[in-house]
């Protein structure tokens, strides 16, 4: 997600030490399915939880207040990514408005959507697509920031409005040995280089209403990528191809 303000501050920005974000390891093992209720239509599609429900929603409100206390009293637009990055977004823009209430300072904000699409099943495109966002000149909303390319395209872009400041909140940031690997302003966790789904990301539409982060493995992938294939086939058969079968 970026912030972005649209005028200039007018009081000195706290910096605040903070402790680094939480990092996930490359041998952390996850959680139980079993430990979790999840839709039975997802029964043996997954691996395991990544990132409970309720991490999250704390992870969110503790960026919420970092957010705060940077900003200050200055309108603010926030952009919100889609897909992926619808249910972030709307979680820190209401613990940003609870914050605001009940504060002194007061952050009026403006919420726009652009779509980036990036990803063709597990697999990052070359060619990026931009749609939507009538106002770029404001802050942006994303769920994970991987190698950082989308990232990169859209700040180019948003940079030509010409903004006061751009700020980039992210609630995963995947660890990466690229050099050039992108950092936003603001993350939720650092998380290995994995697929993971829920919590509105997607794998080809599904999983989105997942409440969690959750794994699955390449293998998975393909036994899912093959079933679809199947039905895809079987839809587009006609009855005399079903019964040479």
């Amino acid at each position: 997600m970026l912030l972005i303000l649209r005028d200039k501050p007018d009081f000195p920005v706290e910096q605040i030490p903070s402790l680094p974000p939480p990092q996930i390891s490359d041998n952390w093992p996850g959680y139980s399915l079993d430990l979790f209720t999840y839709p039975q239509h997802y029964y043996g599609d997954l691996e395991y939880v990544l990132i409970p429900h309720g991490i999250i929603v704390d992870r969110t409100e503790r960026l919420a207040k970092d957010i705060m206390q940077d900003i200050g009293d200055n309108d603010i637009v926030v952009l919100c990514v889609l897909k992926g990055g619808y249910k972030f977004c709307a979680d820190l823009v209401e613990h940003i408005k609870n914050l605001s209430r009940n504060s002194e300072r007061f952050i009026s904000m403006k919420v726009d959507f652009v779509r980036l699409k990036s990803y063709h099943n597990d697999q990052s495109m070359q060619d990026m697509q931009i749609m939507g966002g009538d106002d770029l000149s404001k802050l942006t909303g994303k769920d994970i920031v991987g190698t950082g390319r989308t990232m990169k395209v859209l700040l180019n872009n948003i940079e030509k409005c010409k903004p006061k400041m751009i700020k980039v909140a992210s609630l995963l940031v995947k660890r990466t040995s690229r050099p050039d690997g992108y950092r936003p302003d603001y993350y939720g966790f650092e998380i290995p280089d994995l697929f993971v789904v829920g919590y509105a990301l997607d794998y080809n539409e599904h999983f989105r209403d997942l409440n969690c982060y959750i794994f699955f493995s390449t293998y998975v992938l393909s036994m899912i990528m093959a079933k679809q294939n199947t039905e895809s086939e079987a839809v587009t058969s006609s009855p005399e191809d079903l019964e040479a079968q």
